[in-house]
């Protein structure tokens, strides 16, 4: 199986990194990398890893500004695409199929052959534009997957949170990252006692 990850210029780089992090347990995943220059900054401002570090995680690694690498054609396979974080510059581009960077040519031809687009739009609060290019995005073929938290999984710590939606991106690919706990209904264990549940603001 091949997967492209794309790391562009939003906040919320973790979400692409424990995804490449949770995929080197999968040998069966070769990933291939594309980080934007936007990308490569967050990492530096966001965590303590070198860019060198997060693309020793993946399988190939590729130059945002190569449009020759091989992810650039649709003769060359791959099983799709996530892009975790994608800025609004990047969704723009792949609605618009404005590709001037390998990471849009990447998502177009996800597109164009078919396969499958996970976008991880990280961006708060949404005016309509943001709104707009979702629903194109979506309209196109994308899965539109935001990295919105659950709560019904009880979680501890933030590096909770970030597993909680990366086994849920994987979910979209068939691929069972083992970092999810998934809901068993109402009643079950893992979920707050009736008289345990946080109080609300009214």
């Amino acid at each position: 199986m091949r997967l492209i990850v794309g790391i562009s210029g939003a906040s919320g780089v973790i979400y692409g990194i424990r995804l490449l992090e949770v995929l080197r347990d999968h040998p069966e995943v070769e990933t291939h990398l594309v980080i934007s220059n936007g990308g490569k900054l967050n990492i530096s401002l966001e965590t303590a890893l070198p860019v060198k570090q997060v693309e020793g995680l993946a399988s190939v690694v590729h130059s945002d500004q190569n449009l020759a690498a091989t992810i650039a054609s649709g003769s060359f396979h791959t099983d799709g695409m996530v892009v975790a974080p994608c800025s609004m510059k990047t969704l723009s581009g792949i609605v618009n199929s404005y590709a001037d960077t390998l990471m849009v040519r990447a998502a177009d031809v996800v597109l164009k052959e078919r396969r499958r687009l996970v976008l991880v739009p990280r961006e708060m609060p949404l005016h309509e534009g943001h709104c707009r290019l979702m629903y194109e995005a979506a309209r196109m073929g994308a899965v539109i997957a935001p990295p919105m938290p659950a709560f019904y999984n009880e979680p501890k710590s933030i590096d909770d949170l970030v597993d909680h939606t990366v086994g849920r991106l994987l979910d979209l690919f068939g691929i069972d990252s083992g970092i999810v706990k998934r809901w068993r209904g109402a009643g079950s264990k893992g979920t707050l006692p009736r008289g345990k549940r946080p109080r609300t603001r009214r």
